[in-house]
């Protein structure tokens, strides 16, 4: 007799085998909606004790940076000889106080000696050759000179031939031939004179030119000697101002180039301050702008006299000089870490420096939730910065608080869990 099985209705029916693909599929959309709802944020736990937390506030924001900057002589010269030779002696030792003129060392030059033996010997000849010369202008010049005389007493006698000849011919004593011979001797005589005296005036003028220029060219040999013996005192290097001689690069018995740089003279009293700065304050350091430090307990004032325009290895350089008074125990080499004043300061939302901006550049920061069991990531944006402080322009209000140290470890983590 078979068994009559009773058909289940109502909430029994969910406990059935044919409910098993409904309680599947509920399952599967669940699960669904979780992956889809849940939060999309990384999580990282860290150790709170480990931590930096600042707190952004509103207060006023200094606008200036620090650089470091190397004490340097206001006015230094550098040291070299204007002949080249071998060093003899070293008359001052480096650091050493000099006065203008001071010889602080000696060189040799062997081949010096030689140009000026040579030039010695030319001259000397020169001079012989010039004398020679005008010994012989000389003797032309009285040479012409006689047959001048000779032909101007020719043409007087052949002239008063000539007026004989002419009375005679005239009251027809002689022949006409006889007369138009004395005549044409006449003549002939008064143009060789003539002849003999522009070649004593052509000669004259020959004479006086070579003469000018022979010794034009003996004043100049002379000068030549004079600039040759004068490079002799050059192998004499000395101080060209009064100062402290501050470097000098050389041993006995060195070969020293002319024009070499061997030292450095220091002036004496008056420093500036060279300093390196940060490439990215190019466009915002301009000559004038204040600079102050400390030393020994007091204050001392610097201005910006000169900024190079020249970058190297990201940062470039400016001269600092100082307004007012001077450290006592100053010395050239000491190093200074300057204030240096950008702008005025102002009103602004800052946070204290942290490694945090190695990380994020400035564009993020996590911040520190109310309760203070987490911190969330945060977009802002700083600005200006300096040694203490970083201006925020966007993204914080003051009063919250922020983690300012080291994020390399947080990866990029959305929120950290203490």
């Amino acid at each position: 007799m078979d068994k009559i099985i009773e058909k289940k209705t109502g909430w029994r029916v969910a406990f059935t085998k044919k409910a098993v693909p409904w309680w599947l599929g509920a399952l599967l959309g669940i699960f669904i909606i979780y992956l889809i709802a849940r939060p999309n944020n990384k999580t990282l736990r860290v150790d709170k004790d480990t931590l930096t937390v600042s707190a952004a506030i509103r207060g006023e924001f200094n606008d200036y940076i620090r650089v470091s900057g190397r004490v340097q002589p206001m006015t230094t010269i550098q040291l070299s000889p204007q002949e080249g030779g071998i060093v003899q002696s070293i008359l001052i030792e480096e650091g050493s106080k000099v006065r203008a003129g001071d010889p602080i060392l000696v060189l040799s030059n062997d081949n010096l000696d030689l140009q000026i033996l040579n030039a010695e010997a030319e001259l000397a000849e020169k001079e012989n050759i010039l004398r020679n010369t005008q010994i012989q202008m000389e003797q032309q010049k009285l040479d012409v000179r006689q047959n001048e005389l000779e032909y101007g007493t020719n043409v007087e006698k052949l002239h008063r031939a000539y007026e004989q000849q002419k009375a005679l011919y005239d009251d027809k004593l002689i022949a006409k031939e006889e007369y138009l011979k004395a005549k044409e001797d006449y003549e002939l005589a008064i143009k060789k004179y003539d002849l003999i005296r522009e070649r004593s005036r052509q000669d004259s003028l020959y004479r006086g030119t070579q003469v000018d220029r022979m010794e034009e060219s003996l004043e100049n040999m002379l000068l030549n000697m004079h600039m040759i013996r004068k490079r002799k005192d050059n192998l004499i290097v000395k101080a060209p101002i009064d100062g402290e001689l501050g470097l000098l690069d050389v041993v006995l018995g060195q070969s020293i180039a002319s024009g070499t740089k061997i030292g450095q003279i220091n002036s004496v009293g008056t420093y500036k301050v060279e300093a390196q700065i940060d490439e990215h304050y190019i466009d915002r350091v301009v000559s004038g702008l204040e600079a102050t430090f400390e030393r020994q307990g007091e204050t001392f004032s610097t201005v910006i006299r000169k900024v190079y325009p020249e970058v190297r290895e990201g940062k470039f350089k400016a001269d600092f000089k100082f307004d007012g008074e001077q450290p006592d125990n100053i010395r050239a080499g000491q190093t200074y870490y300057l204030n240096l004043q950008l702008g005025q300061p102002e009103e602004a939302v800052i946070i204290p420096r942290g490694t945090f901006y190695q990380k994020t550049g400035g564009k993020w920061i996590y911040v520190v939730s109310k309760d203070g069991n987490k911190a969330l990531r945060r977009e802002i944006r700083i600005g200006r910065q300096n040694p203490q402080y970083y201006e925020v322009l966007e993204g914080l209000e003051p009063g919250e608080k922020v983690i300012t140290s080291g994020y390399d470890t947080y990866g990029d983590s959305d929120v950290l869990v203490f």
